[in-house]
């Protein structure tokens, strides 16, 4: 590909998707319908692929063309905040900025430093999507993910850690009267264990001796989720064992509706992180938000 021609087309077709038509977007561009046409059709000639599926009526994007539109808004920010930054104009944080976080998390620690952020920063809108599901982060648009994990996955993206939370093995008082008092992690291989399937492996469970020798313990999922509360409802009516940090179960553990296990034993740790794409060129945005994480969370 001719790196010289590499932008060319970009504005447009971002403008095509956002007005949803080429008439619309020839409008706001100040061009022809066949020049706002053209421009497309020659980037999909360029890329080799096809990025809008047309019909009399609509356009829709296709697999390839939703990516590679996530890319270009990426890109054009990008350039924004370059510009923004050599001519000083508009460096106030403006814009739409997308975070997901864990839902437990953002009620318990978020939503007052969300609060703060908008009162703040009025020109800047939210889209904020409460979740513990794996997320591609690019190909979803995303400006910020905040994710709680014990084993964060290798990754080209940028992992700040925010918080530390304390791991918890805990079980309903109901389920230890059935099935017995568990008095050490080796244990739970003859017990029924609720797992948390966003880890890479998780069906191991680490653990720490008191001489700071580290093991683990393959334990047999009698339920496998994928989210926080879900594994707490699960632990709470009796199904089994389950690994929780602190913000899902404070209260439960000092209303005795569930009891932590090991005691005796150094309490793992589980790490908060904000992953973002990059470091780089961070809009004002996104870079104060972080800021204010960070200076929330005490970290």
């Amino acid at each position: 590909m001719n790196n010289n021609k590499l932008f060319d087309g970009i504005i447009i077709f971002v403008n095509v998707v956002k007005a949803d038509g080429f008439s619309a977007a020839a409008e706001i561009l100040g061009h022809s319908t066949s020049h706002v046409s053209k421009a497309v059709n020659k980037l999909e000639s360029r890329l080799g692929v096809r990025l809008l599926n047309r019909t009399t009526r609509s356009i829709g994007l296709t697999p390839e063309g939703k990516a590679y539109y996530q890319q270009c808004l990426q890109l054009i920010e990008q350039a924004t905040v370059a510009t923004n930054l050599i001519t000083q104009h508009d460096i106030e944080p403006k814009g739409r900025l997308k975070i997901s976080c864990p839902v437990q998390f953002a009620h318990q620690h978020l939503q007052p430093i969300i609060n703060d952020y908008l009162s703040r920063y009025p020109n800047v809108s939210l889209d904020l999507n409460l979740s513990d599901r794996h997320l591609d982060v690019i190909a979803e648009g995303y400006d910020l993910v905040i994710r709680a994990t014990e084993q964060l996955d290798e990754s080209s993206l940028i992992c700040r850690k925010i918080y530390r939370a304390k791991s918890h093995t805990i079980a309903a008082p109901e389920y230890l009267k059935r099935h017995g008092e568990i008095y050490h992690p080796r244990e739970l291989t003859r017990h029924n264990c609720i797992c948390y399937s966003n880890l890479k492996a998780p069906n191991r469970w680490d653990y720490t001796h008191n001489d700071g020798s580290q093991f683990n313990v393959e334990v047999k999922d009698k339920v496998l989720c994928n989210e926080g509360r879900m594994l707490r409802k699960m632990a709470l009516a009796g199904h089994g064992v389950t690994r929780l940090p602190s913000f899902y179960i404070e209260q439960d553990l000092k209303a005795g509706r569930l009891i932590e296990l090991f005691q005796d034993l150094p309490t793992p740790s589980i790490d908060v992180f904000a992953i973002y794409p990059s470091r780089k060129h961070l809009s004002p945005k996104v870079r104060v938000f972080i800021d204010m994480l960070t200076d929330g969370l005490g970290q």
